[in-house]
């Protein structure tokens, strides 16, 4: 470097190393490894043992006549159960049908419109339902045709006399859904601002305790050595959040976990964007405050009041999970840095307009500029004071 080196180039150079000395370390190769194969295969886990519809199925036999098998698809269509029937010719390659895992249970229809039902050890409630429904329909309709009513019109009849459902306030299908991805953006969200903030205030203390801050600084301003940090730092820590949230929608698209596509997509950048402001935020800050100290041990004797401040974010935006329309989940979320973590939740819940989106993000960016303002000055005073820990008094000038 020289000394008419230009900012940008100086920010950038800065910020190319910190980049480079993290992705480097084995630790965070193997680290974020394990997290990604964690991540998938739970994500597979959770849908082999889930079930879903798929687990509801069930194969049915039926040894002779086929009178139930019509009644036993559309019952088992009424109660959301795919009910595939088969035609056995015997009782006894339906027990070895059975005793195989070949079907679930086969009957045996008597004369007098009785059924028998074959299975390996008993009989689910759910499928003991349906069967007892079919014979049921089947006994009436034998019974119907014998006094020569047409059954057909008695069929349509009833068939026609149905429940309609006005619910005012009809439950959300989604619901499940955007809860389960409201949790992961803000479990994300707050390991990763808490995580590469930190990052930030080590790297700076690190530098300082070192004596290399005063080599960087005969060629690099304050500023810009503040600021490549805090751009490659936080480059690292998109990357891997990216890598997250991409490797857990796509398999959970892909499982069938998730069904809402638009609003997976929608919270996984949100969760993105939402991050470059809070860790724009947090990093300013944590830069101040390992700037204030000259040992790696004191650092959280000054960055203690921000890990404080997260988990706040934490605790609150856990509160409205489960109503991120409330009141008090709504008006945080306008105020940094709480609109860092509450507005993802929101947007995954669906419940953010495009208005609020705009505003907050139009908020955040103004406080992250009158943070860096007063960070750089503390940054500035206390970066090359070696010795005692500099409260946040001293450093703020007061």
């Amino acid at each position: 470097m020289n000394a008419t080196i230009s900012p940008a180039r100086a920010v950038g150079l800065v910020a190319r190393r910190e980049f480079s000395t993290q992705i480097r370390k084995k630790s965070f190769l193997i680290s974020n490894i394990i997290i990604l194969i964690a991540i998938i295969g739970g994500i597979i886990v959770y849908s082999a043992f889930s079930g879903g519809d798929d687990g509801h199925d069930a194969t049915v036999a039926i040894v002779g006549d086929q009178t139930l098998a019509q009644p036993l698809e559309s019952t088992g269509e009424a109660m959301s159960m795919t009910i595939d029937v088969r035609e056995i010719p015997d009782e006894q390659t339906a027990r070895t049908a059975v005793s195989d895992g070949d079907v679930d249970a086969a009957l045996l229809p008597a004369a007098n419109g009785s059924v028998t039902a074959i299975t390996e050890s008993e009989l689910g409630s759910d499928l003991h339902t349906i069967i007892s429904a079919a014979v049921s329909s089947a006994a009436q309709e034998r019974a119907l045709a014998a006094q020569d009513v047409d059954v057909a019109a008695v069929d349509q009849a009833v068939s026609a006399a149905t429940v309609h459902v006005d619910a005012l306030n009809p439950p959300d299908p989604e619901k499940g859904q955007r809860i389960a991805m409201s949790i992961a953006a803000v479990v994300l969200l707050y390991m990763q601002i808490l995580t590469f903030g930190m990052f930030v205030a080590m790297g700076v203390v690190e530098e300082k305790s070192s004596r290399v801050v005063e080599l960087l600084l005969s060629t690099v301003r304050p500023l810009h050595l503040l600021w490549g940090k805090i751009f490659g730092i936080g480059a690292v820590g998109l990357i891997q959040l990216t890598a997250y949230g991409v490797a857990g929608v796509a398999a959970g698209l892909a499982t069938g976990v998730l069904t809402v596509t638009g609003t997976a997509v929608a919270t996984l950048f949100a969760t993105l964007g939402w991050f470059v402001l809070g860790y724009a935020l947090f990093a300013v800050l944590y830069a101040a405050a390992g700037s204030m100290v000259s040992r790696q041990e004191d650092v959280n004797s000054t960055a203690m009041p921000l890990m404080i401040l997260i988990v706040a974010m934490f605790i609150v935006a856990f509160s409205t999970v489960d109503n991120p329309d409330s009141t008090a989940g709504t008006v945080l979320s306008w105020i940094p840095p709480f609109s860092a973590i509450l507005m993802p939740l929101r947007i995954a819940a669906g419940v953010a307009g495009p208005g609020q989106i705009v505003g907050t993000i139009a908020i955040m960016l103004v406080a992250i500029a009158a943070l860096s303002v007063v960070a750089a000055k503390i940054y500035q005073r206390s970066i090359l004071r070696i010795g005692k820990v500099v409260s946040w008094k001293e450093a703020l000038g007061r």
